[in-house]
């Protein structure tokens, strides 16, 4: 990095940055090596040998020396670049008030999404002095310092800063804008893929006749509309038991294995690591030891926290442990709605990695997730845009509902998805492990702040839009609900997200029809209102089956259009239970099956708390459409005991000293 002057124009100095050449033309600059930051290291007691090592992970990873050295974690942020103002003879400023940046928000954001670095900013004291401040990640050392020495009158208005201290005011600065963005950008930009309406004028209207026909028709010939109300909610649930079935004959006898090539680090993109936390305070010792066993280079890998300003107590939990480099909170203002999409797409914005993944709070992703997504976008074409991993439930020995909660998991993951992907078929996402290209995320507008199940959403409209999406072997390990209110309440949630989703892009039927394919099409049917009205119809079928049964061992008089109607429920909950268990029992390994004749006892139980979560659904998606209730999770550290199971699969991890992996968490 160098200073070239503007001065001249009147204008700030601006930063031009390179990789540094052995040997290069007069007046090209690039970042300085090891041998101009050796004077600084040496008095700040870093040995020969620490240096020589940064050097070599610098070579390997194709960064300048710089970026590798603050990336090692070898030396405290704020003892670098003060030692660095001081080799340079510039004062050093510990802190910035964002209110003193003469620039705009949208200066701000430019500057905080830049890859090789921010740009200096211009900041106005209060007594109405100019100063000039640096945090150069790049920098030229004897060029800077050959522009102090042309340009003292600039010198004596400069002022370096730690880049995380400048990120900060420059965040709080841009604040108003991205939480502007985060709340509205998606509806600005494409109103009818919103979910902030919840339905739009005719579905308004054909709901309303629809609800008027069923009433009158129940008045009116109430054992008919019965009959007929049966067959509608079973030709939707025998679609979803059609869905399972064809996926349960394609799952392979063995699983995929994790196929990784080999690479050169140098090669490597910025990865993004994006997880959202909300009252999380519990589990960030855990989750920061999770992402420190992600395999990939310190230097380009970007990790943001993304926390409600609000959320003290999480807040404090982080800020209690000692964050690498690359680690770095963002505060999203309570605006809008508290969902986990806002939050998101609040920090998108100022992140700077081609590729973004996201992860929840209590994940523990297989540490070479992020080499198995690269290489498979590496070897695919543009048009793919997303790669989802597996979920595997690790406490799903500890109660029934972490039990069948794994297994459903199970089904879904290592079945149905891989099948939908495997035939460039549109599938929801899932709400964590995505891994994005950057640029289409953007492009395709992002997550919708106003959609509970922002994954399902987004799946569909990548999809609609011309991308598609797929799967890949390494997991992410997390645990399940345990306690069935907990359960209940993020289930409600997923419905909720479902038929948000179903509502929004059925806005215009002829056109979701030529944007997705008539295969592509069903399968959204089924994917979003199938599943959602199969678990309401479950409870009709099981009540109106109950109530039957109880009037023909009562020997009252059934009718033959009664016995039909038994007939079709039993056929309905049969083939149900038989399909979710055949897709289960196929994708569960070996070991895992001996427990199966539990999961069979327990289908019926966990089937009518599905329904009971459809219909709690349904109400609140007239009274609260875009509530979020919250699940919480729990630390590792607490449920160790709680389990007595033998373990499953686990990620891979290693003690490394090589530059793509951490010993431990990044703290």
């Amino acid at each position: 990095m160098f200073l070239r002057s503007s001065a001249d124009a009147g204008d700030a100095p601006t930063f031009a940055q390179g990789p540094r050449e052995s040997s290069h033309p007069a007046g090209e600059i690039s970042p300085s090596g090891i041998a101009e930051w050796r004077p600084i290291l040496e008095k700040l007691g870093v040995p020969q040998h620490k240096m020589q090592t940064i050097e070599a992970g610098a070579r390997l990873s194709g960064v300048p020396f710089q970026v590798e050295l603050v990336a090692s974690g070898v030396l405290d942020e704020a003892a670098l670049y003060r030692a660095l103002a001081e080799h340079l003879g510039l004062p050093f400023m510990q802190q910035v008030v964002p209110d003193s940046l003469f620039l705009l928000q949208d200066e701000c954001l430019e500057s905080l999404r830049l890859p090789t670095g921010l740009r200096p900013a211009r900041a106005v004291q209060a007594s109405g002095q100019t100063l000039y401040l640096i945090a150069p990640e790049r920098l030229d050392i004897s060029a800077m310092q050959g522009f102090l020495q042309r340009r003292p009158e600039v010198a004596a208005q400069m002022r370096v800063v730690r880049p995380s201290v400048l990120r900060q005011a420059l965040m709080k600065r841009a604040q108003e804008q991205l939480a502007r963005g985060s709340i509205h950008g998606l509806f600005e930009v494409m109103p009818h893929l919103s979910a902030r309406l919840v339905l739009n004028a005719w579905q308004g209207i054909a709901i309303g006749a629809a609800i008027a026909v069923l009433v009158l028709g129940f008045a009116t010939a109430p054992f008919s509309s019965l009959l007929i109300f049966h067959i509608c909610l079973s030709a939707l649930f025998l679609a979803c038991v059609g869905l399972r079935v064809l996926a349960a004959f394609a799952v392979p006898a063995e699983p995929p294995s994790q196929l990784l090539t080999s690479m050169q680090t140098a090669d490597l993109p910025v990865y993004t690591v994006l997880v959202a936390l909300y009252k999380e305070a519990d589990v960030v010792p855990d989750l920061l030891v999770a992402l420190g066993k992600l395999v990939w280079p310190r230097s380009k890998l970007e990790i943001k926290l993304v926390c409600e300003s609000d959320d003290v107590e999480t807040l404090a939990a982080i800020r209690a442990q000692e964050l690498r480099p690359y680690v770095q909170v963002i505060e999203v203002p309570p605006q809008g709605p508290r969902t986990k999409p806002k939050a998101l797409s609040y920090a998108l914005p100022i992140t700077t990695g081609e590729f973004v993944v996201l992860f929840d709070a209590e994940d523990r992703p297989n540490s070479f997730q992020l080499i198995e997504a690269w290489q498979r976008f590496r070897n695919a074409g543009e048009d793919l845009a997303c790669v989802q991993a597996p979920l595997w439930i690790s406490n799903r020995h500890e109660n029934w509902i972490a039990s069948m909660f794994g297994f459903e998991y199970s089904a879904l993951f290592r079945g149905l998805l891989p099948w939908l992907a495997q035939r460039r078929l549109v599938f929801p996402l899932g709400g964590t492990s995505n891994h994005f290209r950057r640029s289409v995320l953007e492009r395709v507008g992002g997550w919708d702040p106003y959609n509970v199940t922002e994954d399902a959403d987004l799946g569909l409209r990548l999809a609609r839009l011309g991308y598609r999406t797929d799967t890949i072997t390494a997991a992410t390990i997390e645990d399940a609900p345990t306690s069935t209110g907990v359960w209940l309440r993020q289930r409600t949630r997923w419905f909720k997200g479902w038929a948000q989703t179903w509502l929004v892009h059925m806005r215009d039927i002829p056109q979701l029809y030529r944007e997705l394919g008539p295969a592509s099409f069903l399968v959204a049917q089924v994917l979003t209102a199938g599943m959602w009205i199969s678990a309401l119809a479950y409870s009709v079928f099981v009540v109106t089956a109950v109530a039957l049964i109880a009037k023909i061992s009562m020997g009252g008089p059934v009718a033959n259009h009664q016995m039909a109607l038994l007939a079709l429920d039993t056929v309905n909950v049969v083939f149900g239970h038989g399909a979710f268990l055949a897709l289960g029992w196929w994708t569960l390994p070996r070991y895992e099956r001996r427990g199966f004749c539990r999961h069979m006892l327990l289908t019926p139980a966990y089937w009518l708390l599905l329904s009971a979560a459809a219909w709690r659904a349904l109400w609140q998606l007239y009274r609260c459409p875009h509530a979020w209730e919250k699940t919480p999770h729990r630390s590792r550290r607490n449920i160790a005991g709680a389990q007595r199971r033998k373990p499953g699969p686990t990620p891979t991890t290693r003690s490394s000293s090589s530059p793509t992996a951490a010993r431990s968490r990044p703290a």
